[in-house]
């Protein structure tokens, strides 16, 4: 069946593009290819000396490649230091630390080379460093007296540490010491006072030495501070603390961040302003941090370099410092080489472009060899940064390093070179159906490869021309883009890529649908209370798409009231309420776009009189401020003109011209026949107020505003929100929070204290105060234990309440073991049950969210071919010990491995796994044809099954003539062995219809036949025998006939006709239903009705009725994912049908499931289901006593089997497999529907009664979710099914 493609918009035509441009440039998979290096560590890799060092190393190439390592320029041989292991089928080096390694002993230059037959790749010089935390030397430190107003500096001079710790000053109480323009900390940590006043003295001056990497915090000794006051204070001009002089310098690299400070000593305390000379400071990049003491430019390049000037001023005067800048670069890349794919003799070039500041030097390596002591290769040339090839051969397939250094860092890129000789390829699917709506883009794939790099053509048709001109656009990766498709476009296009190795067409079929439109919209309605409205919503669509019409109020579903009649094109509400007041919105939803139409419905009450008109009121004015307090005031008001519909209430708005000028929020609403209200305000808010009145019409315009109220500054009221910790890394913890609205802070200079510290483990909590952000990352965590954390804000004037703990969690690692013990059980040709020893909790390193079973299709037993491996992945949730893999191919051979999965990603495999598939029944012949007709005999060629499913034994025929009048004659079989694919049968009678039908067998069974009907002829003139020995190679059987044969009629059947018939049956498949249309040829006014039946099942066909003479059918209740199969006939005429057709539903949605058992009404129900079965108990008691008597027909009937199998939701039938091991047989007496059958051999496992979605997945009790189609639940049912809702006796039985 044709693969479909919907485009229902350009965005998604240009990601499928820019897909289809990444996959181009790789070489597929199963050709020669040298080693591309996909992953590796950071050039500078600090670790944690307490853990295992992992140096990671990953490639691949076909061969794959082997790994060597060099430590320090030297070779390192791992296999002499057991301490070192490497990963198998990786290069990733694992150093064990934690089982008495050092990691000191470890430090040094890595570099990695990954090697094949066809080149070797390197990675970068990994420069591995062991971190480090130093401790504080011990020094006497002296009070410092300070006279008020001087300026003082506080030392912190923290240990060197590896990487550098991060600095802040706190007391003894571990409170952060507040800063200010007056008091702030340096770059370099010291604390620095413009002027210091009495309030400075304090002997707890301490700095602390945070070591991310290794989590651990250093303390200096306290500092202490006295200040002596002297009458009076004396002012001074400003002075510069740091930096000193009145000029200086400083280098930044390119793409850096540039961090310029100047701190001035003063009194008053100066205020620092920055300019940069000659010029502006570039906007969008630049910060002012630590109260503008700081300036900040990210991301620098060149053009930041010059001279940077801050000034320092107070009312006596000025100073001012001049830092040079000038912006250095480490290599960046121009052009970065690109792998090459050349075919034998031609030229190409690898092109390696860096720039710098100094400029970078280019140096070339071939196989990690400089290039000028490697192996010559005649067809290679070096010039400068550009290597030339000319009339390459396949010995010139190697991997070059292009490597660009100068004084401040290298870039090193790995190229390869593969001389291949490949004749074209398409990857894109045949006969792939791309729809789209008229008027916009379309994107038709041709993704190919070759060597030589094959030439693309496209045609449209058949026999049509080279597609040229403005109305395309071709692109380089193959794809054809027709930027406004029109009705004209549609049609088949071909692609053809060809090569001087030879030349490969493919066939796309292009539909251009009509866009869907809203002919005739709702439109705005005023109805009055009990009244009746309508809204209209006709469309207009293509013929093709099956439109869906949904309506909702104000964005939401419709009220679950009777009184809303949804018809085909309009919406009726009938006996309207207030309530009914809103916006209604139709929506018009096909596969490949969507239109919507809104309109509004006002209630109004019944008008006393038809002159009265009514309409919203006016604003209300005259907006009064009084009894203004820190916290509340008192808003007044004069109400509008009610405009005949009494105003209901007042809604209060509110605007804060401090923090969101312009912006107005909902404050508070108050009823109509009030005007006043006092209101409640919040601290630093520059309120202003306004209001709107409010009736059954609608709301007035806003009032005027009011004059504007500043509150006073205080401490926040509150703390963040939604404070989570969760890590992003294996070796941090991410926390976040929702920073408070402008108005919340209470006052200028709102920040965040962020403390967290290891849960269940005695430690100290560790804190930090950060700007008004909302995240903190806490570096150097344990790989996923547990954390206390909490989050409080703070302003310039205080502390918010003490916050509330929060529990997260260090980020997750890779699992480390893999499932062992895999075994694995086939249940029948098509199902396998896998069973897995779980691994150890300890060694997930994170949630463990399930297992995951990839598996695939090594070969099928029957051909001994193998294909191209399609992998196949089933996920299954929580700690699982097996899982069932459906849907697998007949007479078959599998491998599949098992992995643990958390919320990082997969562990590694277990070992792969094979098991072999029994034999089924095979599928029908791939064709039967009937030649050479004469007067007693007739041709048969056929064809094997597509599908054998094991190993064919033999064909049977069976056929029987038709007469004149529609009647089957007697049936003859034939039993043809495996090896034939011909058979000419001889001695029919002339001018004769007959009917055949044919099918194949293997040791299992019989598979589906196929049917055709042929004619002998009526006389032999003109018809030219067969030369001698034209009938070889053809198998002939002879029917001995007795003269009255073609004059006594045999007993006859009636049949139906031969010339009817129906043709073209196609589907268009949606969740849960699906859009039968056909083609008819034949008598009119014939009556059709539709079949249909889950794919490969053995069940009886279900029949619906077509109203009239109609060429299409909607088949509803269908279930998501699943494979049906469906044919058309007509009533009346016997066994005239059309053939079958195979589609698949949608996957389900996955919904959201709500606890019933908390819900109100559910709680009533069983109450009174309670009641009423107390009362039907009494009277059953009454009617005992009376010598009532129950039929024992109707008490089997109540009480089901209770080893009865489940029962399929979608069709009624019983299933073939229970969740057990064993499977137990139906009891006999169990019920089972009279157009059903219920066959034990028989294999009606697929993956659509497992599976949904992408990644499979089984619930709790191992029953599969899936892979591949919507969500089945399979529940036991008692009985025949019911379409009724389950009773309130069996909703209570669910929860006991």
């Amino acid at each position: 069946m044709m693969k479909k493609m919907s485009i229902s918009t350009s965005k998604t035509s240009l990601v499928l593009f820019l897909c289809q441009i990444i996959s181009a440039l790789d070489v597929p998979l199963d050709l020669s290819q040298p080693p591309t290096i996909t992953q590796q560590s950071p050039k500078d890799y600090i670790v944690d000396p307490r853990e295992n060092i992992v140096i990671q190393c990953e490639a691949k190439g076909k061969p794959p490649p082997s790994f060597s390592w060099t430590r320090n320029g030297t070779h390192f041989d791992i296999d002499k230091d057991a301490q070192v292991t490497m990963k198998p089928n990786s290069g990733t080096l694992v150093i064990n630390i934690m089982n008495g390694g050092k990691a000191e002993a470890y430090e040094g230059v890595y570099q990695c080379t990954a090697r094949n037959e066809r080149g070797a790749a390197i990675s970068n010089n990994i420069v591995i460093r062991p971190s480090r935390s130093p401790l504080w030397t011990k020094e006497k430190l002296e009070p410092n007296h300070v006279r008020e107003g001087d300026s003082l500096v506080l030392h912190c001079r923290p240990p060197v540490g590896l990487p550098p710790p991060i600095i802040f000053w706190m007391d003894n109480a571990f409170q952060r010491l507040p800063q200010s323009e007056r008091v702030s900390q340096g770059l370099n940590g010291d604390l620095y006072f413009s002027n210091v006043q009495p309030e400075d003295t304090r002997e707890d001056y301490i700095c602390y030495a945070r070591f991310n990497h290794t989590q651990t915090i250093q303390q200096k000794q306290p500092i202490s501070v006295k200040v002596f006051s002297t009458k009076p204070v004396t002012e001074r001009q400003p002075v510069l603390l740091t930096p000193t002089g009145s000029t200086s310098t400083k280098v930044e690299l390119r793409g850096n961040v540039l961090l310029l400070e100047c701190i001035a000593a003063g009194l008053p305390t100066p205020v620092i302003r920055w300019i940069k000379e000659g010029g502006e400071l570039p906007a969008n990049r630049t910060f002012f941090e630590n109260f503008k003491k700081t300036l900040k430019i990210i991301d620098v390049s060149e053009a930041d370099s010059g001279n940077y000037k801050c000034i320092a001023r107070n009312a006596l005067g000025s100073v001012h410092h001049v830092i040079s800048v000038t912006v250095k670069a480490a290599p960046y890349w121009i052009t970065a080489p690109r792998n090459l794919v050349l075919s034998p003799g031609e030229d190409g070039t690898l092109i390696c472009r860096a720039n710098g500041n100094p400029k970078p030097s280019i140096s070339w390596l071939a196989n990690g060899v400089p290039i000028a002591i490697a192996p010559e290769d005649p067809s290679r040339k070096v010039d400068g940064d550009t290597i030339i090839f000319s009339h390459v051969q396949e010995r010139s397939s190697a991997v070059y390093q292009c490597n660009a250094s100068n004084e401040y860092g290298y870039l090193l890129a790995n190229a390869f070179v593969n001389v291949l000789a490949e004749p074209p390829r398409i990857l894109t699917p045949a006969n792939k159906l791309y729809q789209v709506i008229a008027d916009s883009p379309a994107l038709l794939d041709c993704a190919y490869f070759g060597s030589p790099k094959p030439e693309i053509e496209w045609f449209k048709g058949v026999k049509g021309s080279i597609l040229r001109g403005n109305e395309y656009v071709f692109h380089d990766n193959g794809t054809l883009e027709i930027p406004v498709a029109q009705k004209n476009n549609a049609g088949t296009y071909t692609c053809v890529a060809r090569n001087e190795l030879g030349k490969i067409q493919n066939e796309v079929q292009l539909e251009i649908k009509d866009p869907t439109m809203i002919i005739k919209q709702p439109e705005y309605k005023v109805i009055q209370r009990y009244g009746q409205v309508s809204f209209e919503c006709i469309i207009k669509h293509d013929s093709t798409l099956l439109p869906t019409v949904t309506w909702l109020k104000d964005n939401d579903e419709l009220p679950d009231d009777e009184r809303f009649l949804v018809g085909k094109d309009n919406l009726t509400i009938m006996n309207v309420t207030d309530k009914d007041d809103g916006t209604y919105t139709c929506i018009v939803n096909t596969t490949l776009d969507s239109v919507s139409a809104s309109a509004v419905l006002t209630v109004v009450a019944a008008p006393p009189t038809p002159a009265i008109i009514y309409a919203r009121p006016n604003p209300p004015f005259d907006l009064e401020l009084t009894g203004q307090l820190e916290r509340s005031i008192d808003l007044s008001w004069i109400p509008g003109d009610e405009n005949n519909s009494p105003i209901t209430s007042f809604v209060i708005e509110f605007e804060d011209a401090l923090h969101e000028p312009g912006v107005w929020r909902y404050q508070t609403e108050v009823p109509g026949s009030q005007t006043t209200a006092q209101l409640k305000l919040s601290p630093y808010v520059n309120y202003s107020f306004r209001v709107i009145a409010v009736n059954r019409i609608g709301r007035s315009q806003p009032s005027e505003p009011s004059e504007q109220y500043l509150t006073k500054s205080a401490s926040p009221d509150e703390n963040p929100a939604n404070v989570q910790g969760i890590g992003s890394e294996p070796d941090n913890l991410v926390i976040t929070w929702e920073p408070l609205k402008g108005f919340q802070s209470n006052g200028p200079g709102l920040q965040y204290k962020v403390s967290w510290r290891q849960k269940d483990v005695d430690d100290e909590w560790t804190s930090v105060i950060v700007a008004n952000v909302s995240k903190y990352i806490v570096s150097g965590t344990p790989t996923f234990v547990p954390y206390e954390v909490k989050v409080q804000a703070l302003n310039d004037l205080g502390y918010a309440p003490e916050p509330s703990e929060v529990i997260g969690h260090s980020g997750e690692d890779l699992p480390m073991v893999a499932p062992g013990n895999v075994q694995v059980h086939v249940i029948n040709s098509t199902l396998a049950k896998v069973h897995w020893d779980p691994v150890p909790l300890k060694s997930v390193r994170g949630h463990l969210q399930g297992y995951k079973i990839y598996y695939w299709k090594v070969q099928s037993l029957s051909r001994r071919s193998r294909r191209h491996i399609e992998k196949k992945i089933l996920t299954f949730r929580g700690n699982k010990t097996f899982g069932m893999l459906p849907g697998l191919e007949p007479y078959s051979s599998y491998k599949l491995n098992v992995r643990v999965v958390n919320g990082k990603g997969e562990g590694p495999a277990s070992p792969d796994k094979v098991f072999k598939t029994p034999e089924g029944v095979p599928s029908s012949p791939s064709f039967l044809k009937i030649t050479n007709p004469t007067l007693d005999s007739l041709t048969l060629e056929w064809g094997s099954p597509t599908h054998p499913n094991g190993v064919l034994t033999s064909y049977t025929l069976k056929f029987q003539p038709i007469n004149n009048t529609h009647e089957l004659g007697p049936l003859v079989e034939i039993r043809i062995p495996a090896n034939e694919s011909s058979l000419i049968l001889k001695n029919l009678n002339y001018s004769t219809r007959y009917k055949f039908y044919f099918n194949a067998q293997t040791s299992v069974g019989s598979g589906s036949q196929i049917t055709e009907e042929a004619v002998t002829i009526m006389d032999e003139a003109g018809i030219l025998r067969p030369a001698v020995g034209a009938g070889k190679g053809y198998s002939e059987i002879l029917f001995a006939t007795s003269p009255v044969m073609h004059t006594v009629r045999p007993t006859f059947y009636k049949v139906q006709p031969l010339y009817p018939r129906i043709r073209n049956v196609t589907t268009a498949a949606a969740e849960t239903y699906a859009n039968i249309s056909w083609e008819y040829e034949g008598p009119d006014h014939a009556n059709f009705y539709v079949e249909y039946g889950v794919a490969g099942s053995k069940e009886d066909w279900k029949k619906e009725i077509v109203n009239g003479s109609r060429s299409f059918f909607v088949l509803k209740g269908l279930t998501p994912g699943t494979a049906y199969k469906v044919r058309v006939g007509a009533e009346g005429l016997s066994g005239f049908r059309s053939s079958e057709d195979v589609f698949e539903t949608g996957p389900a949605m996955a919904s959201r499931q709500v606890d019933i058992a908390t819900q109100g009404w559910f709680i009533g129900l069983m109450c009174a289901v309670a009641l009423l079965i107390l009362i039907l108990l009494i009277v059953c008691f009454i009617r005992r006593n009376k010598g009532g008597k129950y039929p024992v027909k109707e008490k089997e009937d109540a009480h089901a089997d209770p080893e009865i199998q489940p029962m399929k939701e979608d069709d009624g039938t019983f299933g073939e497999y229970s969740d057990a091991e064993d499977h137990k047989p139906l009891k006999k007496g169990s019920r089972t529907p009279s157009d059903r059958t219920v066959k034990k051999e028989d294999s009606d496992d697929s993956l659509v009664d497992y599976g949904e979605g992408v990644n499979g997945q089984f619930n709790e009790d191992g029953s599969f979710i899936g892979q591949y189609s919507g969500k089945k639940e399979k529940e036991p049912a008692e009985g025949n099914e019911s379409s009724e809702a389950p009773s309130p006796v069996n909703a209570m039985n669910s929860f006991v």
